[in-house]
């Protein structure tokens, strides 16, 4: 069965991550820009069904395959699209394609994934409004959306789900067009920004976190069954076993964890979880500097155990 993974840009911790669990495929990474350095060996792929591909073979049952985006779409609300051009290109014969951003890494059997977007679009519940009920005055709003594309509530949703995932199975590719449609309708009425994440709204505005939202309005009003996860598929509290997601900031990359411990701030599941993975099939950083970050982990979990906000 041909299974295949996407995301936007960097991707060495996923990517080894996905190896690690037994993946084996083809991994799409959209992207503008210039390519990470690790990525540089790439090669023109002429053959391949999008211009100005490169890829990778890694030996290990894994390719790689480095795809420009053109489009004046900021990446975090290419999504849909990206997913689907996939579908309609270089993934025509793919039973399913699971996106995850590029700051998730998988720490459970890839076996897992396959079966979990068998049973519908597979979905993880945000930490932030995780208890949205579906008398939410925002849910209300959201269906005034719905409503203006000729849908109805199909989903009584009582969670908050995060962008940062989503597995779905070829039966299932009805979701990627309401997802594309409702965030073409926020355009339209409601002056959602395709080329740019900031605003200046609060979160009253009807699509705050733009594809985000837009996600979670998909999810409410689409025809397929759905798979759902708590927040701690990602993590975002403890007791998961299926990815870690760094979301918010600093980024693990960035984090000087030792200030981050003295001002109260121990290292996340996430943080843990991208400095084991940078390293293993692709090599992303010096190997003194790994093990220096993960030195510096320790200890400020350490000093965490004694001093944190938290």
């Amino acid at each position: 069965m041909s299974l295949a993974v996407c995301t936007l840009y960097g991707v060495a911790a996923l990517i080894n991550s996905l190896h690690k669990n037994g993946f084996k495929g083809n991994i799409y990474a959209g992207y503008k820009g210039g390519l990470p350095k690790w990525a540089l060996a790439a090669k023109e792929n002429p053959s391949f069904p999008w211009p100005g591909v490169k890829s990778i073979d890694t030996l290990e049952g894994i390719q790689i395959h480095f795809l420009p985006i053109e489009s004046s779409f900021h990446l975090t609300n290419y999504k849909p699209d990206f997913m689907l051009k996939l579908w309609d290109g270089p993934a025509k014969d793919a039973v399913a394609i699971a996106y995850f951003d590029p700051d998730i890494v998988v720490k459970c059997k890839w076996e897992f994934y396959s079966d979990w977007m068998s049973y519908g679009v597979a979905l993880v519940h945000e930490i932030n409004s995780n208890d949205m009920p579906v008398s939410h005055p925002l849910r209300k709003e959201w269906e005034k959306v719905i409503n203006l594309t000729n849908r109805r509530t199909t989903h009584q949703l009582s969670s908050y789900l995060s962008g940062g995932f989503c597995g779905v199975h070829i039966r299932y590719i009805e979701f990627l067009h309401t997802w594309k449609e409702i965030f073409e309708t926020g355009i339209k009425h409601f002056k959602l920004t395709h080329d740019q994440w900031n605003h200046d709204y609060d979160r009253t505005y009807i699509f705050y976190r733009q594809d985000q939202d837009a996600f979670n309005i998909a999810a409410m009003c689409c025809e397929s069954p759905l798979s759902e996860i708590g927040p701690e598929g990602m993590d975002f509290i403890h007791g998961g076993w299926t990815m870690s997601h760094a979301a918010g900031s600093p980024k693990p990359w960035k984090n000087h964890y030792l200030l981050s411990a003295l001002n109260g701030k121990p290292p996340s599941l996430a943080d843990k979880g991208y400095w084991s993975n940078v390293n293993l099939l692709i090599k992303s950083y010096h190997p003194i500097k790994v093990s220096l970050k993960q030195i510096s982990i320790l200890i400020s979990s350490f000093i965490s155990r004694f001093y944190s906000r938290k």
